[in-house]
């Protein structure tokens, strides 16, 4: 071999010698790209800006060893097939509602909302202390998925009527939207139920395809725009008093991220659970406000009667999980059991404390 060939060999060695350095530490570091879907429309206030928060957070907390990129409902997966789009590994995470999957089993209802069931702050104190995290995960568990706390909007508005709902006869073959649990109680009170993903509802109410809605609470009701078609708006939301958002991931993914980078993923999503819950609380006045002293909106509560009857309904329907096998039982029993636990101190304190403020200070006027 003569000396010009010896020095070329020679450096295409130290080339690969040095590029296999060089990749080494990219290798080592494990870094991945996953795909979030969501079940909300691009950017929507309050619950697609918090996916994304979770998303960039993850990716910022891991310093881009885990990189989250945020798909809206419908640019890679419709907004109702983000589960099975997470299960599968088509992506390695969703932002939704759990109640959404109420299909695959009817106690997923039970970690977003359940009628007359938890306000937000119980409803944490369940996953977090209540051995509520232990049952959502062998639930999910069992379609290759890890669930995680991800956001809450608290307790939400009933919904927007055309007409005024005075009584019970009024609500009878109302083409009404309203998932999950709540759902199947209006269904038991003669209302006609649709399930429609966020994007889908403004058109159908414009169109009359549905009489009446429910959503989230005034700042993201007055960003859909529904006080142009409807409106009479009602208050409480019996079915969803603090709906609990989720992020899932695919347990396979999961599992291959090191324990620091899952313990990221973890706080990161309980994060975005308080910091959205906060959000909401210091959007919805205004938003209530502008609804009524800009756009017209005539704000009515439900009557007593409606009110119990949306109360015994929902009992029925919730009470039937624990029948549909055996994690539904234990899901049910755990949940009735910690709302019985939780409720007395919430009476006593910030549900009271709240009416004797607002008495004192005539807050309500």
């Amino acid at each position: 071999m003569d000396r010009r060939s010896f020095l070329k060999t020679t450096a295409v060695g130290a080339a690969a010698v040095g590029a296999s350095t060089l990749a080494a530490p990219a290798i080592a570091q494990g870094r991945v790209e996953w795909k979030m879907v969501t079940t909300w429309p691009k950017n929507f206030p309050g619950l697609g800006t918090g996916a994304q928060r979770a998303a960039d957070r993850i990716t910022q907390m891991t310093d881009g060893r885990v990189t989250v990129k945020l798909y809206a409902a419908g640019e890679l997966v419709p907004a109702f097939e983000s589960f099975d789009a997470v299960s599968n590994g088509t992506a390695e995470m969703y932002h939704g509602a759990d109640y959404y999957w109420q299909g695959k089993h009817p106690a997923f209802a039970f970690f977003t909302a359940v009628p007359m069931g938890f306000t937000a702050p119980e409803i944490n104190a369940w996953i977090m202390n209540g051995g509520g995290q232990a049952l959502w995960d062998e639930l999910s568990g069992g379609f290759g998925i890890k669930p995680f706390v991800c956001g809450n909007t608290g307790v939400q508005m009933g919904g927007w009527f055309r007409e005024p709902i005075n009584t019970l006869d009024d609500l009878k073959g109302l083409k009404f939207r309203m998932p999950g649990l709540g759902g199947e109680a209006l269904r038991q009170l003669g209302v006609n139920v649709v399930a429609l993903p966020g994007g889908e509802i403004f058109q159908a109410l414009q169109s009359g395809a549905i009489d009446g809605t429910e959503w989230v609470g005034p700042w993201n009701d007055l960003a859909f725009g529904f006080y142009r078609i409807a409106k009479h708006y009602y208050f409480p939301g019996f079915h969803e008093p603090g709906a609990l958002l989720c992020a899932g991931v695919n347990k396979a993914a999961y599992d291959k991220l090191s324990k620091t980078d899952q313990a990221i993923v973890e706080q990161a999503c309980m994060a975005e659970d308080n910091f959205m819950y906060s959000e909401f609380v210091a959007k919805n006045g205004a938003a209530l406000d502008t609804l009524i002293n800009q756009h017209g909106v005539e704000l009515h509560q439900f009557s007593p009667e409606i009110w119990d009857a949306f109360a015994q309904a929902s009992e029925e329907v919730t009470a039937a999980v624990q029948k549909y096998d055996d994690i539904g039982k234990r899901v049910y029993d755990s949940y009735i059991k910690a709302r019985k636990d939780y409720a007395n101190w919430t009476r006593i304190s910030e549900q009271t404390y709240a009416v004797e403020r607002g008495r004192s200070l005539k807050l309500a006027q």
